[in-house]
């Protein structure tokens, strides 16, 4: 605590210190205890959801199929992240402890993005699933095929680890110009990235590994709904357009539910709005813990499919997946 304390903003470069700062949720630092219940029932939610539906996917050998193997590894996404954020939130609320050691913030860091990065990926992969399905049906089958569909899992965790595994040692190695005060209540690679001294030879491959995420992907599931809008145009029914449009009604609440706060924090951060710190940490929160507390009630409620076999699996015993 002392190191940080005497650490100063200037031009000599030190290398990084053994713990770094994290700031709890402003206006809660007084009486951090309450918001304990939200955050252990947030994840609860999650973990119960998300766990749900991957019972159901596992059990169900009529859900074997691409899109139900994308909503899968969606899940696991879902449940890896929000179980990266609770050790930090956690300590925070229940003991005030702002202080995490070095390594351990780049491990939290890195599992953050990895899931992060792993839940964009299979939100492209979706949105695609769906563009082929409904622009192509019936060469559908025969190119998405299971085969083909285990190489895009395999091609997905290639991209979360392969591309996020030299970011902490990168960053452990760069030299900083900053007291290692963070702004969130986690360690998020931006937020660390900042504190390094201008021109970090790291910071380039840093810059490109998010961005190659988290500004291409939204690209691409946009255009790929581009081309369902089109198909849909020329369809003369307006019942079959209204079934084809439920079919991606789930995945784009999903994609709206993650990129739409992100997408927001970087437009204020872009911009230099004056926006309060609360607000700003809220919106952090949203894009991190909303979706995977959403993301199963929006897929039971939307798939008539996942609704039926949960509902099929709570019947017996009246229990998840007995």
């Amino acid at each position: 605590m002392s190191t940080l304390s005497t650490q100063t903003a200037s031009n000599s470069s030190t290398s990084m210190a053994p713990s770094f700062l994290l700031v709890g949720l402003p206006g809660l630092s007084a009486a951090p205890s309450w918001w304990t219940i939200p955050l252990v029932a947030v994840y609860l939610l999650s973990a119960v959801g998300n766990g749900t539906v991957l019972c159901v996917i596992v059990l169900e050998p009529t859900l074997h199929h691409p899109m139900y193997f994308f909503l899968f590894l969606l899940s696991v996404s879902d449940v890896g992240l929000a179980s990266a954020l609770m050790p930090t939130l956690l300590g925070l609320a229940l003991a005030d402890a702002h202080a995490i050691p070095a390594s351990a913030c780049l491990l939290q860091m890195f599992f953050v993005h990895v899931f992060s990065v792993m839940e964009s990926s299979v939100l492209l992969a979706m949105a695609l699933d769906r563009a082929l399905a409904i622009c192509r049906p019936l060469h559908y089958p025969a190119i998405l095929t299971n085969a083909i569909t285990g190489k895009i899992g395999l091609a997905i965790m290639f991209r979360c680890l392969g591309l996020h595994l030299p970011l902490p040692f990168l960053l452990a190695h760069m030299p900083y110009c900053h007291s290692q005060i963070l702004t969130h209540s986690y360690c998020l690679h931006p937020d660390i990235a900042r504190l390094a001294c201008p021109g970090a030879w790291g910071t380039i491959y840093s810059l490109v590994v998010v961005l190659s995420a988290m500004a291409l992907d939204p690209l691409l599931i946009f255009f790929s709904y581009g081309l369902i809008v089109r198909v849909l145009q020329s369809v003369g029914s307006r019942e079959d357009r209204w079934k084809a449009g439920q079919t991606c009604a789930a995945h784009l609440s999903a994609v709206l539910l993650f990129y739409v706060p992100m997408i927001l924090l970087a437009l204020i951060n872009r911009l230099k709005l004056p926006l309060p710190q609360p607000a700003h940490t809220l919106l952090s929160y949203i894009h991190f813990l909303l979706p995977p507390l959403l993301n199963p009630i929006l897929y039971s409620v939307k798939m008539k499919e996942i609704r039926e076999r949960i509902l099929k699996r709570m019947q017996p015993r009246k229990v998840g997946c007995a």
